[in-house]
């Protein structure tokens, strides 16, 4: 029976010459972020990032556009390398943050960018910044050493770089613990100027805000009245913090400058709190499973003005609500329309769209979609245009690099506002995305991306790529990537094959966390189900198949190399899970170990579709050529899982390859390795698939 297939996209025919997209080509275009609208509705903020591949640095300008009229204008120099530009709560100012002084700072300057003024002189720079509403205060991040090395220990050993570790979280994703902790701030301000001493909200508290590795300024907000701030903070350390994904929201009242715990009830993971406009109500970002990262995220409520206490063993716990416990799908950005009403993204089907929690709809979720077709929206902002909230949010396709666009939420009407990369992207040529629905062993509908080469002929046959999806709980969505960008494979001549596969969000909870203890089963059988089923096409050449993927989809590829059944001809795995054994003894966020795999190695029972089913195992299958890609600084996955597979292979007689960077955490950021990588990935595709 052929497959259902929903419906392909493709851009527009251009009269123009067209190319093909390049390595090269992908590093000319410009990274749009952090969208920002004025208080009066008419003006946006945004930051574009652009790269010099011979200086092997980006440089991020700020511009400044109308909501409805004219072209944008850049307001800072690429001196500046401005960030986090945000206009002041009057409207009157833009404020950013600049190293241009030596240390990250925040400055201010008019709205046309001119009369640049640094506002803070923090010995060590800061790390994020609010403004309150009524300009009275400034909160910021600023690190605070409370650590002592070795030699402050010993101070006859002044020389040594030695550690002495009591606990885990030694290091953390990519960065040894520096001694120092992330902590929030709040100073007086007015008219540009800073006065008096900081108040230190986690003084002596070895504790990070924002929660690493992933805060930012959402981690703090304050309430309209500019009286109170709430922020996330995860109030455990050493291995402790390691076992547990367990933080919660904290109120903090400058008037009495007490702090409570209003998320305590929950042990799960809290952040990014958010007041209502009118200050009566915080909203959360919430997940309920204590130790599981990629829980589902729901939006949870606490109101002010009520009376929440609960005594339990003399102490006093507040009562929140869950408003979004019936929407089976995890959040992921969120803000306030007004005292009643949120909008959200959440992943649904392989893309990222944006919704309403409305508590007047009569449904069962009370959750509309705004935004539909194949695209994700990333980070949202609300700007009241008259007396019409609409939505502000970052676009991006598999074929379209991120743009702004103003979304409508009574109409539903999308607008876009800006064109960051329109002569770039006339001039190149995408190839045709397809929505393929494939059967599973157990009998499951997948949806599986297909992406096509720009000059696809059906009557030709092409080389084929299973690419395999990391996290391993993030979706196959309509992302642009600039490392595993599918259009850029597709460019060099290849079919490539994205599945859905068990683990992924978007199609509710029970398939996202069907992969928990289960890494080895029915995820690797909907791979095979994947490549198999597009593998039927006349334009597939069956003999030139290969398998790519990094992290758990590293893993992926690891695992299929021993378990293929001469699939596949060629096998990339970028930082890998190899040796889940090591690996366990090696990771640093235990809570995702302990998680997915059902507790340690030793553990009676363990895991036998995680452990027992380890890569390492089926090395003795291993008949295809493989290259080996990993990181030093990658601490998720360490570089010694590279060069485990690596030995391996070399000792089996696989033709294989290590691609080493030194410099590199888990991804691969830097311009010149970069396109080294992109280099490296398609020599070897092509040596043993064309």
């Amino acid at each position: 029976m052929k497959n259902l297939i929903f419906f392909l996209i493709t851009l527009p025919v251009l009269t123009m010459a067209q190319n093909k997209l390049s390595t090269e080509k992908l590093w000319q275009l410009g990274r749009i972020s952090d969208p920002q609208t004025s208080p009066n509705g008419k003006m946006l903020l945004y930051g574009i990032k652009t790269y010099d591949v011979k200086l092997n640095k980006g440089t991020n300008i700020i511009y400044i556009k109308s909501l409805t009229t004219g072209e944008p204008i850049a307001i800072t120099e690429a001196k500046n390398n401005a960030s986090s530009a945000r206009f002041t709560p009057d409207g009157k100012k833009v404020s950013f943050m600049s190293a241009e002084s030596g240390d990250m700072q925040l400055w201010e300057m008019n709205t046309n960018g001119s009369n640049k003024t640094q506002v803070t002189k923090i010995k060590g720079g800061i790390g994020g910044y609010k403004y309150s509403p009524k300009l009275t205060h400034i909160a910021f991040v600023a690190d605070v050493k409370l650590d002592k090395e070795v030699k402050e220990l010993y101070p006859d050993l002044d020389k040594t770089n030695a550690r002495i570790i009591d606990g885990l979280f030694y290091r953390h994703w990519d960065a040894w613990h520096d001694y120092a902790y992330s902590h929030l701030f709040i100073v007086a301000y007015a008219n540009g100027v800073i006065t008096g001493e900081p108040t230190d909200l986690l003084k002596d508290e070895k504790y990070d805000c924002p929660i690493p590795p992933n805060g930012d300024d959402e981690a703090f907000n304050w309430n309209t009245a500019g009286t109170k701030i709430a922020y996330d903070c995860k109030k455990l350390t050493g291995t402790a913090d390691a076992l547990s994904t367990n933080s919660d929201i904290y109120l903090y009242d400058l008037n009495t400058r007490k702090t409570i715990n209003i998320s305590e009830e929950n042990k799960g993971f809290d952040r990014n709190p958010q007041f209502s406009p009118d200050g009566t109500k915080i909203a959360w970002l919430s997940m309920a499973t204590a130790g599981y990262e990629s829980d589902r995220n729901t939006l949870v409520m606490f109101e002010l003005n009520k009376d929440k206490e609960q005594k339990k063993s003399n102490q006093t716990v507040y009562s929140f609500t869950r408003l979004t416990h019936n929407f089976d799908n995890s959040i992921e950005h969120y803000a306030w329309v007004d005292t009643e009403r949120l909008a959200f993204t959440a992943t649904m089907e392989a893309t990222k769209q944006i919704f309403l929690f409305d508590p007047k709809i009569k449904s069962l979720s009370q959750v509309v979609p705004l935004t539909e077709g194949l695209h994700d929206y990333g980070a949202i902002s609300i700007v009241n245009i008259g007396n019409d909230p609409q939505i502000v949010g970052v676009k991006m396709s598999i074929s379209m690099p991120a743009d702004l666009y103003l979304v409508g939420i009574g109409q539903k009407k999308e607008t876009q506002l800006t064109f960051a990369n329109q002569a770039l992207l006339k001039e190149t040529l995408m190839g045709k995305v397809e929505k393929r629905v494939v059967k599973t062993t157990d009998g499951k509908n997948m949806l599986v991306w297909v992406i096509f080469p720009p000059d696809f002929d059906a009557a030709k046959k092409y080389p084929t790529l299973l690419y395999c999806q990391g996290g391993p709980q993030s979706p196959v969505s309509q992302f642009f990537s600039y490392r595993w960008n599918f259009q850029l494979m597709a460019a060099h001549g290849y079919i490539v094959v994205a599945p859905n596969r068990r683990g992924l969000p978007g199609f509710g909870s029970e398939w996202n966390d069907a992969i928990k203890n289960d890494y080895g089963g029915q995820c690797m059988k909907d791979y095979l189900s994947a490549i198999d089923d597009v593998a039927k096409e006349p334009y597939v050449n069956k003999d030139k198949l290969g398998a790519v993927g990094a992290s758990f989809g590293g893993y992926s590829v690891y695992w299929l190399a021993g378990n293929h059944n001469k699939r596949f001809k060629a096998f990339i795995a970028h930082c890998g899970m190899f040796n889940m054994e090591s690996w366990y003894g090696s990771t640093e966020e235990m809570f995702f170990a302990n998680h997915d795999n059902n507790g340690p190695y030793w553990s009676q029972p363990s895991s036998p579709n995680n452990f027992d089913a380890s890569p390492h195992k089926f090395v003795k299958n291993w008949d295809a050529p493989m290259l080996v890609i990993h990181n030093e600084k990658d601490y998720r996955v360490p570089i010694t899982q590279g060069m485990e597979a690596f030995t391996a292979a070399q000792i089996k007689g696989v033709p294989s390859r290590f691609l080493y960077f030194p410099d590199e955490n888990h991804w691969v950021v830097k311009p010149q390795n970069s396109i080294l990588w992109q280099r490296v990935f398609f020599e070897w595709l092509d040596k043993y698939l064309k």
